[in-house]
């Protein structure tokens, strides 16, 4: 069993990640896990230009925004002093909302999958997740969260681009199924019980057994 671990959150917009992050924090602590948890787009000066896009406060071509997620993604994975390799290094377990999933699934409707995929390669063969977990909710379910926890919409969260992106997920699900480990959970439901689902999951692939 592994001492540590990472693992990527996916999904929609509205699906539930942060939540399910929050749980699975609180569960691993209380295992006995030092746990680091992160998102992306980082909290780094290129992550904050992208969600400055995201907020309308600045305008980029969908390319741009592609190149501007492959570098946030290198300085999430390669800071020194906050990187997720380096609190790997330091035994933490790390959680991210988002990973490079996200990238292929919202930015793929707008130029080409495989561009997409072979822009994060490096990324990918600095890290891959132990675990990707993505909770799947229908496109309508996530604009009416969103409606309802919002005063105005970002970038990309509009109906038909969101049942555009949910499709991209399951392609780029099936696409790398020999290559990523994926974990699907039904995310209309209660959190408690989707918590519970990927506790089960987490604690059968990583958590070490009590010697008796």
């Amino acid at each position: 069993m592994k001492k540590n671990f990472f693992i990527a959150f996916e999904g929609i917009d509205g699906s539930g990640k942060s939540t399910q992050v929050k749980l699975l924090t609180d569960q691993l602590t209380a295992a006995g896990h030092k746990v680091y948890v992160t998102c992306e787009p980082s909290e780094g000066p290129i992550g904050k230009m992208i969600r400055d896009i995201f907020t309308h406060k600045m305008e980029a071509d969908h390319k741009t925004i592609a190149g501007l997620f492959v570098a946030d993604r290198l300085d999430h994975l390669l800071n020194k002093r906050d990187g997720i390799l380096k609190k790997l290094e330091e035994g933490y377990t790390v959680l991210t909302d988002r990973y490079y999933f996200s990238s292929y699934a919202y930015q793929s409707p707008y130029m080409d999958l495989n561009w997409v995929i072979e822009a994060n390669s490096l990324s990918a063969d600095l890290l891959r997740p132990d675990l990707n977990i993505y909770i799947d909710i229908p496109a309508e379910i996530s604009v009416d969260r969103l409606r309802k926890g919002r005063s105005s919409t970002e970038l990309y969260e509009t109906l038909e681009n969101l049942q555009n992106v949910r499709n991209k997920y399951f392609e780029v699900m099936e696409l790398l199924k020999d290559e990523e480990k994926v974990m699907v959970t039904d995310g209309n439901r209660p959190p408690e019980l989707i918590a519970e689902e990927i506790w089960k999951k987490i604690s059968k692939e990583f958590i070490e057994s009590p010697v008796l």
